[in-house]
């Protein structure tokens, strides 16, 4: 039976391994090409003008379209914020082969998700994500206006869980925790009341990590579409949509489901 658990859990933890360096590419791919393509290149618009561009869109400015302007930037947060949880994590990967004998919760998470080149090139792909959060010819006046105040916090959010991403994933990687207590009769207790808590904040990390891409998914998306027919009035007709949109959409796919089977991988132990 135990035989059967691992094996019918490795194809979901290789799934699990690699949606979130796809997804997040997928997504930063979907949100700089084209939502509406055009021939002149001044008139197309990428994913990232789009929370620009509405502020100077009469509807939105008379209130007739209620947007919520920095919901266009989720994706960048949703892709910064999960690969900084994640790219530091070891409790995902398969243990060793000489470990076989010893099935506690330290060896089984005693080795690293990703290694050091996936590590670095995922984190700076975290971190181009966090900066594209400024604002165009930003200054730091400017950053503390009220219209950017937000968008500011994000970004310094951003950025300070790409820095403490080790100890992030120090903190929300169950094994290691629980196998720094040891498993001495004396030590059941603790291990008992530090593994609900253990495992509590490790599902608390899959539901953050759902929701924010969740909401990434609809805001953009769902904004885009009520600004349609006011880009249609600009333009003389509907414009062409890009393919930016589907790329992002299927990307953040990837990270939606990449946090599901995060927690169906939890559940499961």
């Amino acid at each position: 039976m135990r035989l059967y658990q691992r094996l019918s859990g490795r194809p979901l933890k290789l799934l699990n391994k690699w949606l979130l360096p796809a997804g997040a590419l997928l997504t930063m791919a979907g949100y700089f090409r084209p939502w509406i393509s055009h021939k002149a290149a001044g008139l197309a618009v990428l994913g990232l003008d789009l929370g620009e561009i509405v502020k100077f869109l009469h509807p939105v400015q008379q209130g007739d379209i209620r947007l919520w302007r920095e919901g266009f930037y989720l994706p960048l947060v949703a892709v910064s914020v999960s690969i900084s949880l994640n790219a530091f994590r070891r409790d995902l990967a398969d243990p060793p082969a000489d470990s076989e004998p010893n099935h506690s919760a330290g060896i089984r998470g005693s080795q690293p998700t990703y290694g050091w080149p996936v590590r670095i090139g995922l984190l700076l792909l975290s971190l181009v994500a966090a900066l594209n959060l400024l604002p165009p010819a930003w200054t730091p006046h400017l950053l503390l206006a009220p219209e950017y105040r937000l968008q500011t916090a994000a970004l310094l959010a951003c950025l300070a869980l790409v820095a403490l991403s080790p100890l992030a994933a120090l903190l929300l990687t169950p094994g290691a925790l629980l196998a720094s207590i040891g498993n001495s009769p004396e030590n059941a207790n603790r291990r008992g009341c530090l593994g609900r808590i253990v495992w509590s904040i490790v599902i608390g990390r899959g539901l953050l990590a759902v929701g924010l891409t969740g909401a990434a998914i609809y805001f953009p998306l769902a904004q885009f579409r009520w600004i349609l027919p006011t880009l249609a009035d600009l333009y003389g007709k509907m414009p062409d949509i890009g393919y930016g949109p589907v790329l992002m959409t299927l990307g953040l796919a990837g990270l939606l489901l990449h946090g599901l089977s995060d927690i169906s991988i939890i559940l499961r132990k």
